[in-house]
């Protein structure tokens, strides 16, 4: 008989052993979901950046211009900033977030979307190349997004950055936030 219940609670404690190793594998599956749902719920209610630095490595302000609304091809408005550079330049995000989209585009060739605080999304056009980054992932202000490119509806200019942010009630000038980049609580990137 005490072989019948030394069997009996062996087997009931690799019973509770494999429960809790599968609550825990469970738990493991579950944290990093629950956590990055928790990040994007502060990232949305959090206030949007007002001073953002050049998203592009080695461009001080006074090279860039305010091209907001200018006229392009088929009556369409310019949503952004052209910031020109030499083919390779590396890309960076301009604010913490979660890249909500890497791809390509009729207009903006390669393409990458940021959604940074208060629900902005970052847009970085005509990359030639992606960096190591992929969609979902939770990137810091200043993290390599891509290089400097003319893809897209820009093969016949010269390399560039089409930097744009949309709010919820749409396209907004990136410029002037651009400009006030050297306020106290602007985010600097260091050149490599």
């Amino acid at each position: 008989m005490s072989l019948l219940r030394s069997w009996h609670f062996l087997l009931r404690f690799a019973y509770l052993a494999l429960v809790a190793s599968a609550i825990n594998a469970c738990f493991a599956i579950i944290k990093p979901i629950v956590e990055n749902l928790i990040y994007r719920s502060s990232l949305l209610a959090s206030e949007p950046v007002r001073h953002l630095p050049i998203p592009v490595d080695r461009v001080q302000s006074r090279h860039l211009r305010d091209t907001w609304h200018a006229s392009r091809s088929n009556g369409r408005k310019h949503e952004g900033i052209d910031i020109f550079a030499a083919r390779g330049t590396p890309v960076r995000s301009t604010t913490e977030g979660v890249i909500s989209r890497i791809g390509t585009n009729r207009l903006g060739g390669n393409v990458v979307w940021v959604i940074g605080p208060g629900g902005h999304r970052h847009y970085y056009a005509h990359l030639d190349q992606f960096a190591n980054v992929r969609a979902g992932e939770r990137i810091s202000a200043g993290a390599l997004l891509g290089f400097v490119g003319n893809t897209g509806n820009a093969k016949t200019t010269p390399p560039h950055l089409h930097y744009g942010i949309y709010t919820y009630a749409g396209a907004i000038n990136p410029f002037p936030f651009l400009l006030a980049r050297t306020a106290p609580d602007a985010v600097r990137h260091v050149a490599p």
